[in-house]
């Protein structure tokens, strides 16, 4: 892991610093085309080739109904059955306090205006499989989508090499009320949900993080369906100073780089000794991962910044924009104004970036790769479309008219003023 002073960086090193393109990308990109393209024309059999040719398994059929689903549920072990539970209800409470009815705002004597909610009618929803099976994505997705009250959800997730899914994620599925899982990964499945198949119901939206495969298979199909956001390899930056623990510090780093080898895991600190120890505990904990391999290839990848204060580690992050953002400081509060880009914040030395991840309540799919720039996390708002209303009376109508037509009048618009006109004449006709 690599130190920089942050004095030293110029801002076109700082830019790259920031940068999270990959050398691969049009290959990527190159792929990604011929995937959807394919899915596009041969539907069900290319979907049965993929998972033949990626997943090394042939499928009979492409998803996992209801009564199967609560077969491979009831083999979970009674702890994690109660672990799910537990951050089912947190993610609940949070996300059910989003649902907020508006006011009904009188601009001007007689107009009225406001807002709707809708749920999106169908929506698509993408479970990463790969090296890291994710029930807490199943939980983070579903969860909402069911609160604002969607009537249809599809959900994809890659097949395992027996052909079916594990016990987490059906029990996920039947806790959720979700009677389907669809056998489907990577690019292939985000295809499979925008343009639908003989199987594959097609949607108005997808959701969920994944591979750069599956990100650039989002963004690709944007021109058919909206997607939540670019969300693409996990990351974490880290603000420490001098009241961090390093231990927690490194285990926070090492929690993000055991995602992938692509996650990038940033320390910002104003100490050159807390980046030392915690680099010296970043090698003793990876010693003893189960995945170290991963995880030591993400650090590889990564590295550390030291900043002279706490405002200068805020202007840093904030140019990064990252996906978590831990603030392990006791002053965690006074940083708090400065935060402009970030997915979701974790505050202090006893709250890790996992305690989001699984449990806490808060949504774990988040924008990344600067996106936090633009982009919010998915929240129950993400599953809904709010619709404008208004209605005038008589005397909005009086009131309004002369701006509308004026307005009107100078685009060159005359039917746009004359829809105003004749309900004025018709008024005065009536006295």
């Amino acid at each position: 892991m690599k130190v920089y002073n942050y004095k030293d960086l110029s801002e076109s090193k700082i830019e790259e610093l920031c940068s999270r393109q990959i050398e691969d990308d049009k290959l990527v990109e190159e792929r990604v085309a011929d995937i959807i393209k394919t899915v596009k024309n041969d539907g069900d059999k290319a979907l049965i080739n993929f998972a033949k040719a990626f997943d090394k398994v042939t499928l009979e059929k492409l998803y996992l109904d209801a009564e199967e689903l609560k077969s491979i549920a009831a083999t979970i072990p009674a702890d994690a059955k109660k672990a799910i539970e537990t951050a089912y209800q947190n993610i609940k409470v949070f996300h059910q306090s989003q649902l907020k009815n508006e006011d009904k705002i009188e601009t001007m004597p007689g107009v009225i205006c406001w807002r709707e909610s809708r749920a999106i009618e169908k929506v698509g929803l993408y479970i990463p499989g790969g090296t890291a099976v994710l029930p807490s994505t199943f939980l983070m997705l579903a969860t909402p989508a069911t609160i604002a009250g969607c009537k249809e959800i599809v959900v994809c997730s890659p097949p395992q090499s027996d052909g079916k899914t594990n016990c987490y994620l059906a029990y996920c599925a039947v806790l959720l009320g979700i009677e389907r899982i669809y056998l489907i990964g990577g690019a292939q499945a985000v295809a499979a949900m925008a343009f639908g198949t003989e199987t594959v119901p097609q949607v108005y939206k997808i959701f969920g993080p994944g591979n750069r495969y599956v990100t650039t298979a989002k963004t690709m199909v944007q021109n058919k369906v909206a997607i939540d956001m670019p969300a693409g390899p996990s990351e974490v930056l880290v603000v420490a100073d001098e009241t961090a623990n390093p231990s927690f510090v490194a285990a926070d780093l090492l929690a993000q780089a055991e995602h992938g080898t692509d996650s990038q895991a940033i320390l910002v600190s104003t100490s050159n000794e807390i980046i030392e120890k915690t680099l010296l505990d970043v090698e003793n904990q990876l010693s003893i991962l189960p995945r170290k391999e991963i995880a030591a290839k993400a650090i590889e990848n990564s590295y550390a910044v030291l900043v002279e204060n706490l405002s200068e580690a805020m202007v840093f992050s904030n140019a990064y924009a990252p996906e978590h953002l831990i603030l392990a400081t006791e002053n965690f509060e006074s940083l708090i104004p400065l935060i402009i880009n970030a997915g979701s914040v974790f505050l202090g030395n006893l709250t890790p970036e996992s305690a989001g991840d699984y449990a806490s309540g808060t949504n774990h799919t988040l924008p990344t790769s600067g996106f936090a720039k633009a982009y919010s996390g998915v929240s129950t708002d993400a599953f809904l479309k709010k619709i404008t209303f208004q209605h005038l009376s008589s005397k909005g109508l009086n009131n309004i008219g002369t701006t509308v037509e004026t307005l009107a009048a100078a685009e060159g618009l005359q039917a746009h003023k004359n829809a105003i006109t004749v309900r004025l004449k018709t008024l005065e006709d009536l006295k």
